[in-house]
Order: C-alpha cells, then sequence, then structure tokens
C-alpha cells in the first residue's frame, strides 16, 4: 500500500498488467528478443520488466529447450538486457526480487545455488537505485550500466557504460558533438576478462535477511536498446 502523500511527494503510478501488455505488444518483435535491451528508467516495483523478461524467457524455451545448457545460459543472458533505475530503495529491491523469482521460476526445478548467485549479481547491476533525471545513482555518482554480451559455450562478456555519456547517442551526429567519432563518446569505463557462470556467482554479495541490496550499475544502451516508460 502506498500512502497519499508518497504518491503525492513522487508521483508514483501504478500501470495494470492489461495496459503493459497493450503497450509492450507495440514493440512485440523486440519484446521476442533475447538479446534486444530494454531500460525502464522509472521501474517501480517492476511491472514493466517483470512482463518484458517472462516474454524473452518464453523465447528461450522455443529457441534453446531442448538443451539444459543453452536454456540455463540463454535465460541469464535474457535476464541480462533487462534494466531498471528507481528512485525509491524498496521499490528498487522489490523490483530485483520480482525479476528473481520470474528467473528462478523459469530454471525450476534445476536451479542450483551458483545460478541463484549469478543472477543476483547480474540484478545488483542492471537494476540500480538512483534518479534517472539526474543520471546518479543513489550516492550522487554517476549511474554506469553492465553491457553484458553472451560469446557462446557458458561464457559472458561485460563492459561497463555511464549512463550520461549514452544518453549523448542521439545528439553524436549534430550539434555539440558532430565533431566526434563514436568510439571517441561511447567508450567503456571498464572491461572485465570473459566470465562464467561461477565467475558471476563469485562476485554476488551474500544475502543478509533484512539487509538492503547493494548499489547498482547500468545499462548501456546500443541500437537494439528500447526504453518503455511507466
Amino acid at each position: 500500500m502506498k500512502s497519499r502523500q508518497r504518491v503525492s511527494d513522487h508521483g508514483e503510478v501504478f500501470t495494470p498488467r492489461w495496459l503493459v501488455d497493450d503497450m509492450l505488444d507495440l514493440v512485440k518483435p523486440e519484446t521476442e528478443r533475447i538479446d534486444s535491451r530494454f531500460l525502464e528508467p522509472a521501474c517501480g516495483s517492476g511491472n514493466f520488466l517483470v512482463p518484458i523478461l517472462e516474454r524473452k524467457l518464453e523465447a528461450v524455451r522455443k529457441r534453446h529447450g531442448r538443451s539444459d545448457f543453452e536454456k540455463r545460459h540463454y535465460a541469464l543472458f535474457a535476464l541480462m538486457c533487462v534494466y531498471g533505475i528507481e528512485l525509491l530503495l524498496d521499490n528498487t529491491n522489490e523490483c530485483r526480487e520480482s525479476l528473481m523469482g520470474t528467473f528462478t521460476r523459469f530454471l525450476s526445478p534445476s536451479t542450483d545455488d551458483e545460478w541463484l548467485r549469478a543472477a543476483r549479481a547480474v540484478l545488483a547491476a542492471n537494476v540500480v537505485q538512483g534518479d534517472a533525471l539526474k543520471m546518479t545513482d543513489a550516492t550522487e555518482k554517476p549511474i554506469v550500466f553492465p553491457e553484458w554480451g553472451y560469446l557462446g559455450r557458458g561464457r559472458y562478456q561485460r563492459r561497463d557504460f555511464r549512463y550520461d555519456s549514452l544518453t549523448q547517442r542521439a545528439a553524436a551526429s549534430e550539434g555539440l558533438f558532430a565533431h566526434f567519432e563514436e568510439h571517441e563518446i561511447f567508450t567503456p569505463v571498464r572491461t572485465y576478462p570473459q566470465m562464467t557462470v561461477a565467475d558471476l556467482a563469485a562476485t554476488a554479495s551474500p544475502v543478509v535477511e533484512g539487509a538492503t541490496a547493494p548499489p547498482v550499475i547500468e545499462q548501456a544502451e546500443r541500437d537494439e536498446t528500447t526504453e518503455v516508460g511507466a
């Protein structure tokens, strides 16, 4: 339950599932692409992100369901392609947990602790508590998102990008940025070695009852990135 004062202070609006589905149907081919990237800059508790993940996981089931190895790895990649920013901590945690539950149910009953920890590491990086307008996280630092790639054979690649520089893509071809090459603007702040699920799991913070989730990192928008507004 949200108090009237909270709704007034933060402009929280609950979008019903039927309306979410109608909106997502407008970009249906993208929602059914495992590797399309979606960012919800006011993600709340995940009303948009959960249905997006569900559609991506259904695509994983159809394309890779015969191989448990491929099903697991592409399911994790689908999770890697969903991003959110949320101003309020409780909503941020709820969004992460809702996405975690969707991912876990998809892999059950074969899900083991290593996969769960890897998924939590991804969500800690992809769903950020912060201000999408100021482009800063809860500590007032610039939001940074990981761009994930699945290389096949159980290996992933990660590069981190600052959100504020990524939003300049639209202006890169004109005005102030006309004299820059794209690679001069959109350079990662960090590039990681290739990693496996075990490597990802090793980076996850332990889950402590009652503890808040760790600060997050954000997405690299590319040509296939799609923004969905609440």
